[in-house]
């Protein structure tokens, strides 16, 4: 048999260097048909930058880690009413607005169920980075990834039993639960090695946390572009799935804030909620769907998770820059105000002096 292979291999060699129909780099040629060698290129630099993208990823979550003082963390456990709030919105909110828009746009079956997976999936570890630019409780933000992440490997199977019955057995969905626990080991080591350096070097953690939230904005802008380029030959898809992704993670950061708000809990906390609700692990959900569907049927549906991965960058980046706004116009009306109350102390200084026949400071004339 290994005899025949190396005929076979020499046959075809022969035929391609000696035909001028085929290629050189043909593998199997008969003078009128050829085979080319599959192109790796893409699947070589896919594998290259996740290895990067994955060590860049725990170095950022080590230093957002660097900003979460061990006393607050543990507080959000013992006392888990903020994860319990943020359990109720991801695993609650989020399912049943997949449902509800799968019903609505009536989208294929099979469009459906990638819509649910998505809907199931736990918070990524993006909403930290956000998270710690709009002020957020990063200790409630970790804490919610973290337990979302481990809470996945029980609440995955059971929304997706519970919400794509009508669609597909629940059975044919294979859940990467290797993946699952990759991700939180990835999240959890970097994390409490960021937390015992601010624990022990207080100082040197403000300069680590201050340069890994920069590269965690450039590296979420990286990982879309990166997206963009290496899936652009899948961007032809239904425009009710481009609809959906729109819609879906604007309605996970509004249900998501509005029920926090609802909850009592303080605006930070609220923004913290929202960002952790609409920003969903989307790299989960495209192993999913890899793993429980044939090609032609990725050919309708795989396409979903990027365009909601871009979808929710790009409210996260308007929800940062409406708060930055926000607290922009914050501070000067306020230190407007201070100085008006200064300027009516004082005045109010000076009618008491002259009334009273009192002296005035020279300060104060």
């Amino acid at each position: 048999m290994h005899t025949n292979f190396l005929s076979q291999q020499f046959n075809a060699g022969f035929l391609a260097e000696n035909s001028t129909d085929c290629p050189a780099n043909a593998t199997i040629c008969d003078g009128t048909s050829c085979v080319l060698p599959e192109d790796t290129f893409n699947q070589t630099l896919s594998v290259v930058l996740s290895t990067f993208l994955t060590i860049m990823l725990a170095l950022v979550m080590f230093s957002m880690g660097c900003n979460v003082e061990l006393k607050n963390f543990l507080g959000h456990i013992k006392r888990p009413w903020g994860i319990f709030v943020g359990f109720l919105c991801q695993f609650g909110i989020m399912p049943l607005t997949a449902f509800l828009l799968s019903l609505a746009f009536n989208i294929l079956p099979i469009q459906a169920v990638v819509v649910m997976i998505m809907g199931c999936c736990p918070g990524g570890t993006a909403s930290n980075i956000i998270a710690y630019w709009v002020d957020g409780d990063m200790d409630l933000s970790i804490s919610m990834t973290v337990c979302s992440t481990l809470l996945a490997m029980g609440m995955m199977p059971l929304c997706l039993f519970i919400y794509t019955k009508m669609w597909t057995d629940a059975d044919a969905i294979v859940l990467p639960y290797d993946s699952i626990g990759l991700s939180l080991v990835a999240l959890i080591i970097p994390v409490s090695v960021g937390i015992y350096v601010n624990y022990k070097w207080p100082s040197k953690a403000k300069i680590i946390l201050k340069v890994g939230s920069i590269v965690g904005a450039v590296l979420i802008v990286i990982v879309a572009v990166v997206g963009g380029i290496l899936y652009r030959g899948s961007w032809i898809i239904s425009p009710k799935l481009w609809i959906i992704g729109t819609i879906f993670p604007a309605a996970g950061y509004t249900l998501g804030f509005f029920l926090a708000r609802l909850s009592g809990l303080s605006w930070h906390r609220c923004r913290t909620v929202s960002l952790e609700t609409g920003m969903q692990n989307t790299q989960l959900c495209s192993t999913v769907v890899q793993l429980s569907f044939t090609a032609e049927q990725l050919e309708l549906m795989f396409t979903f998770p990027l365009i909601y991965s871009i979808f929710q960058l790009l409210f996260a980046l308007l929800i940062l820059a409406g708060y930055r706004l926000y607290r922009r116009r914050s501070v000067k009306t306020k230190t407007d105000v201070e100085k008006t109350a200064q300027k009516e102390e004082k005045e109010d200084s000076k009618s008491n002096a002259v009334i009273n026949k009192g002296f005035v400071q020279d300060e104060m004339k």
